[in-house]
């Protein structure tokens, strides 16, 4: 799929991985559908994108809530008269131990924490990805779907919620490269490793060395790795059904 003019709409835009996703597809001369929570995040990622020598449009949007996610998607195939290509970004972390005993008392990740990351990670997924796949059918428009999972998704100490969400969007992936093959739309997925964004910006540096030596390319990767990734399995038509690690060769 040639990406110039080609309309491409991404959840968590407003920052990190999704904003340097939706500046390197632009690059390349894809429309973007800006979708995030935050109007000012937004605001900026389209100012960027225009930078980039493209255009777009932002959409207000919680990715968990189902009305919502119909009412977008909608709102962008009547915008543009199209929908070529989705990546499902949009994430939260909720991380702790599933149980965890100090000084002799038990304490457990909370349901609402392991909802919640469900809710977004998976959930979200799941409907951003119905949704999309109803528009690109309605629009009659050849399209591709990239779910962003993660190097968790084996299973990562601590993080119980986000390593089965993060499985669950590989699978669904796989899933829907076989159901939608007939409408000419393709989905993939990628499984970064750790990546240098404002997330993990925050860690301590001591932390974020430690993390750097494990990894065996020597360092994190950056938001831009990923992107261009996005952008090789959106442009390769015969890339369908795989999960790519992104990750310098990391193994949880």
């Amino acid at each position: 799929m040639n990406l110039q003019d080609k309309v491409i709409a991404i959840t968590g835009a407003g920052q990190g991985l999704g904003r340097a996703m939706a500046v390197f597809l632009a690059s390349r001369g894809a429309r973007i559908a800006v979708i995030d929570i935050n109007d000012e995040h937004m605001a900026e990622t389209l100012g960027q994108i225009e930078a980039a020598g493209s255009s777009g449009k932002s959409y207000r949007c919680n990715v968990a809530s189902e009305s919502e996610v119909e009412t977008t998607f909608k709102a962008i195939a009547d915008d543009f008269g199209a929908l070529n290509g989705l990546v499902n970004n949009a994430g939260i972390l909720r991380d702790g131990l599933m149980v965890k005993v100090k000084d002799g008392e038990v304490s457990k990740m909370s349901l609402s924490h392991w909802q919640s990351v469900i809710d977004v990670n998976l959930t979200g997924v799941f409907l951003c990805g119905r949704e999309a796949a109803i528009q690109m059918i309605n629009t009659q428009s050849e399209g591709c779907i990239v779910n962003i999972s993660s190097i968790s998704r084996t299973g990562n100490m601590g993080q119980s919620n986000y390593s089965a969400a993060k499985a669950g969007v590989a699978s669904l992936a796989v899933v829907w490269a076989k159901e939608l093959a007939r409408y000419k739309i393709r989905a993939n997925a990628i499984a970064p490793g750790f990546i240098a964004t404002e997330m993990t910006a925050g860690m301590k540096p001591e932390a974020l060395d430690h993390i750097s030596k494990m990894i065996p390319a020597g360092r994190m990767g950056q938001p831009d790795e990923i992107a261009h990734a996005v952008a090789f399995l959106m442009e390769n038509d015969y890339m369908s059904g795989r999960v790519v690690e992104v990750d310098g060769g990391l193994r949880l």
